[in-house]
């Protein structure tokens, strides 16, 4: 089985407990236009626009599919802003047995893997299968497994996940319907539901919520979120603030959120008695 995997981390410490490994798989179901990392959003369909925006030849377009040369690629990036549909050709297609073999090479530095995205769970039977295959290998045996998910997946996918996943970091964009559209052109019923099966096995590793000015700094939304985290038992949560690093399009005229709203956010939950409570470590 294999995934379309947008890029590999092999250390990463902000992406879950410890020192990971990282896959970001091509591919998202929501739509956000503040997204930090758009060009993981659409799944290549070869139109060939990018081809001449690589001033380095790394694309061609060979029997009616995008090849990518990694080795003449300078990561300019250009051809991810010619790509009308947000995807990034700059992907590669690996195998269950290709992620086991990093993980083999550079186990004695690596706490774990954490599976993210574009959006992880549209690569629900990949995740499955590769979690599944880190459990069953002695090589490989304490690493723990998590999924950074935007939560948009049924009860029938989280039950093939769930035995084999030992947390998930689950993104809530807003508690407000209409915000939550807005915001991703989805609905929030899954994702808020996701939440309560993670919680309901022992897995729900974090609740993460992205602070939008306009958007998401509301009392209104802050006081759903303690709400919504007590309902859940002791959970752990962590503020982001909306910043513009990535984002493309008219969500880079949104303002960016100020550190002292987020303190003032933090401060809020933890009076509503939320204890948990993390902001960013690192302002840029």
């Amino acid at each position: 089985m294999q995934a379309n995997v947008s890029k590999v981390l092999r250390w990463s410490a902000v992406d879950g407990p410890g020192n990971r490994l990282v896959l970001f798989l091509q591919g998202c179901n929501f739509a956000c236009p503040g997204c930090h990392n758009p060009h993981t959003i659409g799944i290549c369909d070869s139109c060939g626009d990018c081809v001449p925006a690589c001033p380095r030849g790394a694309l061609s377009l060979t029997g009616g599919k995008i090849a990518f040369d990694p080795g003449l690629c300078d990561q300019c990036d250009l051809c991810l802003r010619a790509c009308p549909i947000s995807a990034s050709p700059m992907t590669e297609s690996l195998s269950v047995a290709d992620v086991l073999a990093l993980l083999r090479a550079n186990r004695p530095f690596l706490t774990g893997i954490t599976v993210s995205g574009g959006e992880a769970t549209v690569h629900a039977k990949f995740i499955a299968a590769l979690f599944t295959a880190i459990g069953a290998d002695p090589a490989l045996a304490g690493l723990t497994r998590f999924i950074d998910s935007n939560g948009h997946l049924g009860p029938l996918g989280w039950q093939r996940l769930m035995p084999v996943t030992d947390g998930l970091m689950l993104d809530i964009k807003a508690f407000d319907p209409a915000t939550h559209a807005a915001l991703t052109g989805r609905d929030n019923a899954k994702s808020l539901a996701s939440a309560r099966i993670a919680q309901a096995a022992g897995k729900l590793y974090e609740l993460r919520f992205l602070m939008v000015p306009g958007f998401t700094d509301s009392e209104a939304e802050i006081a759903a979120l303690a709400a919504f985290a007590r309902s859940l038992g002791r959970v752990r949560v962590k503020l982001n603030a909306y910043q513009h690093h990535g984002v493309q399009g008219a969500a880079r005229d949104w303002p960016k959120m100020p550190r002292a709203g987020v303190e003032a956010a933090a401060a809020r939950l933890r009076a509503a008695g939320v204890t948990e409570v993390v902001t960013p470590a690192v302002w840029l």
